[in-house]
């Protein structure tokens, strides 16, 4: 399983040399401050190299969405250009995502949750269609779903689709790279935040929890607490 990193911050891309990718959108640009969407791309793509970049869309009408694709993929790079599932009004962009892999392009269609749309995308493609299928796994378990039963269903269905990629999208904490990997996806995206606790692995709990209370104590000095 490949780990993409999910951000704007181009400090992070460099400090972690075990991501394979990268991925973005427009909250997270706009929470990072981006004020100019090209500038920033390009930026992206001048340190990323040849390892893939998905971004995304940020029109509703489906005929300004095709416009922004062009520019976009004319920007070079290993480029994936992220399509919603649907437009604010729940219309389905598949009409648009079959039109941009017939031209070619490489598409992530971005902002999946039910079955039925995982079906419904499944049905369209064609054996050589280059796509990224991301599944916010993270914002399915925020409703007290687990991601999991979705995550290996998409999985075993896309499994003749040789080039269609599974992506566990809007992770939640470590947890979820391990679980996405059991689940057979081919990729998550990690915010720096969590990449950072990646280390952590097999760290011993008794160890772990005596740092734990260092720092309660620690902190509580910096305060200067009394009672």
């Amino acid at each position: 399983m490949q780990i993409f990193l999910d951000s704007a911050n181009l400090e992070a891309l460099k400090q972690y040399p075990f991501v394979a990718g990268m991925t973005t959108n427009p909250t997270i640009m706009f929470k990072a401050g981006v004020k100019d969407y090209e500038a920033f791309a390009r930026s992206v793509l001048q340190v990323i190299g040849n390892m893939p970049i998905s971004f995304e869309v940020f029109a509703d009408e489906f005929q300004e969405m095709e416009r922004q694709t062009k520019i976009i993929g004319s920007w070079g790079g290993n480029s994936y250009i992220k399509i919603p599932i649907t437009n604010t009004t729940g219309d389905s962009s598949l009409p648009l995502v079959r039109r941009l892999l017939d031209n070619g392009l490489k598409v992530n269609v971005t902002a999946i949750l039910t079955s039925g749309q995982v079906n419904d995308l499944h049905s369209m493609l064609k054996p050589n269609d280059d796509l990224i299928v991301s599944i916010f796994a993270g914002r399915i378990a925020d409703t007290g779903v687990d991601p999991q039963l979705i995550m290996r269903s998409a999985v075993e269905q896309f499994r003749d689709l040789p080039l269609a990629k599974i992506l566990w999208a809007s992770c939640r904490e470590v947890l979820n790279v391990y679980q996405a990997e059991a689940c057979g996806c081919h990729i998550i995206t990690v915010p720096d935040d969590i990449l950072k606790k990646l280390n952590m692995k097999h760290k011993d709990l008794a160890e772990l929890s005596l740092e734990t209370v260092k720092m309660f104590y620690s902190d509580a000095q910096k305060a200067g607490f009394t009672l």
